[in-house]
């Protein structure tokens, strides 16, 4: 509803920030929506999270909807230097970088990290998350490196979560084809398959506490949250060279694109992570000085627009 133009003529607010919501919301109204903000005089402040839309398959559409948003912003925010660079080729525009602060909640943080130093045993847990399958996700493309490579590492468990509605029989999105590989290969004890509703919170970080490795099987998108609430979590991250997560923090990389993927650099960013076991995790006061500057970085830029507005 904020998107909405006639929203916005008559709403009382100091400052317009964009970070979501535009999805469905076409261009020209998108147009409209800016062309009232500055009517008003209310500084537009847009927040870069996706440069590639991970829910379409066709990133025309998004394309379209940023070739409004950036250019009319006052200020653009991204989370990465890697996105500002490409804001910067596409539009034009220089972005101010701030990152994504913490996801988990700091006492969860506490108590995850704390548990995972207590951790005995050989197993190495390497997790992929299929959920409801959005556009970006390729698993069928990385599952056979992934069951041959973990089954190869001593200890190695592969865990596969994914939601009922792409893996159950009576599924409203049932992917028939990988629905029918994980349950042949959970029934061969190849991998561990877990299939259930939606995750709340506390559920979804006791998940990723659990692994050592979240595999993110993406072959599309920009930034990650996922990655963010592994890192307070302690558990390693194996991402695609597509979009900016390496830039977000220490992840082990491999080549997957809407070009292909390069199955050795997957099967080499897992044998790393058992080798190094690398310190994924950030601490909780490191998590708390982020967040903190963060906001002060948004204050300040709130503050200066409005005090050009004030001046002009």
């Amino acid at each position: 509803m904020m998107l909405r133009p006639e929203w916005a003529r008559t709403a009382d607010f100091d400052v317009f920030h964009v970070h979501f919501g535009f999805d469905a919301v076409d261009p020209a109204e998108l147009t409209e929506l800016t062309e009232v903000l500055r009517g008003r005089g209310k500084p537009f402040v847009l927040t870069v999270h996706d440069l590639r839309n991970p829910h379409h398959e066709d990133r025309a559409a998004h394309d379209a909807q940023l070739d409004v948003l950036v250019p009319a912003a006052d200020a653009v925010v991204t989370l990465t230097s890697g996105a500002a660079a490409e804001i910067a080729r596409r539009w034009g525009r220089e972005a101010l970088v701030l990152p994504h602060p913490h996801v988990v909640p700091f006492s969860t943080m506490e108590a995850a990290q704390e548990r995972r130093g207590w951790r005995t045993g050989d197993t190495f847990r390497v997790g992929l998350h299929v959920k409801s399958l959005r556009a970006s996700m390729d698993p069928m493309a990385l599952l056979p490196t992934l069951v041959e490579t973990v089954a190869a590492i001593p200890g190695g468990v592969l865990q596969v979560n994914g939601h009922r509605d792409v893996l159950d029989p009576d599924g409203a999105r049932r992917d028939e084809s990988l629905a029918a590989y994980l349950h042949d290969q959970a029934d061969a004890g190849r991998l561990e398959l877990h299939v259930h509703d939606f995750l709340d919170d506390d559920a979804l970080w006791d998940y990723l506490a659990s692994l050592d490795v979240s595999v993110l099987p993406y072959r599309f998108g920009t930034h990650s949250g996922w990655l963010e609430a592994c890192r307070d979590l302690g558990t390693a991250v194996v991402a695609p060279t597509c979009g900016h997560y390496a830039d977000q923090g220490p992840v082990l990389s491999y080549a997957h694109d809407e070009a292909g993927l390069d199955e050795a650099s997957l099967a080499s960013a897992l044998r790393r992570a058992h080798a190094e076991r690398p310190a994924a995790g950030v601490s909780v006061a490191w998590r708390r000085a982020q967040r903190a500057a963060v906001a002060s970085a948004h204050e300040q830029l709130y503050s200066r627009l409005l005090s050009g507005r004030a001046g002009s």
